[in-house]
């Protein structure tokens, strides 16, 4: 089930994309089923060819009880995301999406690898066909029925979409877009209490344990801040067309998950600057406020408090390292000279390990020093251990981040290389009647590796899944009827065969299932696309270096 480059007729075995490009293809005789009489040359991609794959190399075919949906990732590549409410590159790790359907009815499992499969299913189709391409056949040939392991001969149910990952408690959708507590925030929110309430001890005695309550509302009053923070990158982002998937606070900050990247350095650079400038902006609004109160009072000190942590949030976001908004001012304006993303991707991420460093180091050093405010008499003990420790913490976040936004960089740069025409199977049209067994026999002639039911007019109604395939043993396949394996199509199985890169991704990730009819804009069949070549060519793309 590797790509295949054919159109209305995926070629059997395993066909990579520098075999199909430039291939002579001729058409197949409407007797033998053919969709299509051959494609044109399709297109070459924009990034580096896949390698060809290992000889010997195992596959994991699609499971049936878990259908392929592409690969999660371009869905986080711009997520923004801060350890005190800043901006990130998403750190969604590519290869498990989260959207993937369940089971459909009367499928079995798949299989892990060709051999396999080969040795769990009769072969359908042997050796090279009068219709497959004049390329020597791989060191591990997989045919139409070999792709995979299943029980099941019912008609497949059309998969039903997976719910959505929540990432916490649900506090609310401003602008549309959900809004979750993370279980975190609730362990930083009591840390902030304790330590907010001891130094309320100090200013306001006479509080007593009243200086707690006061403190767990300086702890909501700031995280309400740091959501302000976010609401102000996913403002912009609305205003410039990019999707926001959710907005998340968490242990240390907030995280505003932007699905898609800023299309020019000025709105990438108008993106992540928003965030701190209304940080500054509460910051003064807080000073404001505590100037028409009285001194030494509890809301004197809430207001100074609030202040003080504004400034602090919009301060170290400035820093020009990613993953912190200042990272991605550097990354805009490095992209704006160099003229490619790619590079202020390299350069932020970059400062931002150095950044990581500093803060390791740098941070108990001051601390140490009276710089940040300490004097020696209280520097010592627990306390050095605590600002060592949060160093570290602080250091790991934003190192990791730094390396996230690498990767994902490099994701992006690859995506346009997932091109529906390249990867596309050849199919041969079958009518709902035809014994499964026939309809086999007529992919071998074609060298398809896909079956596509029509009406009697030559309309689509449905695809034979291959799982299905798989589950009918070869004795019983002259009498089972294609119309019985087959899923029925819906209008998100019918793909464009135009789509590359993140919109495809996109459109697949909409409806996922295993196999998708991909047509021309004119509307006729030009093969099935399966999921799981979408996924396999990912995976190759980026684990290519950039």
């Amino acid at each position: 089930m590797d790509e295949s480059g054919g159109s209305g007729q995926p070629r059997s075995g395993t066909d990579e994309a520098t075999e199909r490009h430039g291939e002579q293809r001729a058409s197949s005789a409407p007797a033998a089923g053919a969709t299509r009489s051959g494609p044109e040359r399709p297109e070459h991609p924009t990034g580096p060819t896949p390698p060809t794959a290992a000889p010997g190399t195992s596959e994991a075919a699609p499971s049936p009880d878990r259908p392929h949906g592409p690969t999660d990732s371009a869905r986080g590549a711009a997520t923004h995301s801060d350890p005190s409410s800043g901006a990130e590159d998403g750190a969604e790790v590519p290869g498990a999406s989260s959207d993937q359907a369940e089971a459909p009815a009367g499928s079995g499992s798949g299989s892990g690898s060709s051999d396999e499969a080969g040795s769990s299913a009769q072969d359908a189709l042997h050796g090279p066909s009068a219709g497959s391409h004049p390329h020597p056949e791989p060191e591990h040939p997989r045919t139409l029925a070999h792709s995979g392991t299943g029980t099941g001969t019912g008609k497949a149910q059309p998969p039903r979409r997976g719910r959505e990952p929540g990432g916490g408690l649900l506090m609310g959708r401003p602008f549309g877009v959900p809004v979750y507590v993370a279980p975190s925030w609730f362990l930083v929110a009591a840390l902030i209490t304790w330590v907010f309430g001891g130094q309320l001890d100090r200013v306001l005695p006479e509080l007593g344990a009243l200086r707690y309550l006061v403190s767990l509302f300086f702890a909501v009053a700031f995280y309400a801040s740091v959501l302000v923070h976010e609401l102000a990158h996913t403002v912009a982002a609305l205003r410039f067309k990019l999707p926001v998937r959710r907005i998340q606070l968490q242990f240390f900050g907030g995280v505003s998950e932007i699905e898609k990247e800023a299309e020019t350095p000025g709105r990438e650079f108008v993106l992540s600057f928003v965030g701190p400038l209304l940080s500054l902006v509460l910051s003064g609004l807080f000073y404001l406020a505590m100037l028409a109160v009285e001194p030494g009072t509890v809301p004197g000190v809430l207001l100074a408090g609030l202040m003080i942590s504004n400034l602090i949030v919009a301060a170290f976001n400035l820093l020009p390292g990613l993953p912190l908004d200042g990272g991605r001012m550097l990354r805009a304006v490095v992209w704006k000279i160099t003229g490619r993303p790619m590079s202020g991707t390299i350069a932020a991420a970059w400062v931002g390990r150095a950044l990581a460093v500093s803060v390791l180091i740098g941070l108990p050093l001051l601390t140490q020093s009276g710089a940040l405010g300490a004097t020696q008499d209280n520097v010592g003990g627990m306390d050095t251990v605590t600002d060592a420790l949060l160093a570290a913490i602080l250091a790991a976040i934003i190192w990791t981040g730094a390396g996230n936004s690498l990767r994902m960089a490099r994701l992006r740069e690859h995506l346009p290389e997932l091109r529906a025409r390249s990867l596309t199977r050849r199919a041969v049209p079958v009518e709902t009647s035809t014994p499964l067994s026939e309809a086999l026999r007529r992919a071998n002639e074609a060298g398809a590796r896909a079956l596509v039911v029509v009406d009697a007019d030559g309309e689509p109604l449905s695809l034979v899944r291959e799982a299905a395939i798989v589950g009918v043993p070869e004795h019983r396949r002259p009498w089972v009827a294609v119309s019985g394996l087959a899923q029925d199509l819906t209008d998100g199985m019918r793909v464009s065969a135009e789509l590359a890169g993140e919109a495809l991704l996109d459109t697949l990730r909409a409806t996922p299932a295993t196999e998708y009819l991909v047509v021309e804009d004119s509307g006729e069949i030009y093969g099935v696309l399966s999921a799981a070549d979408v996924e396999r060519a990912f995976v190759k793309a980026m684990a290519r270096p950039s």
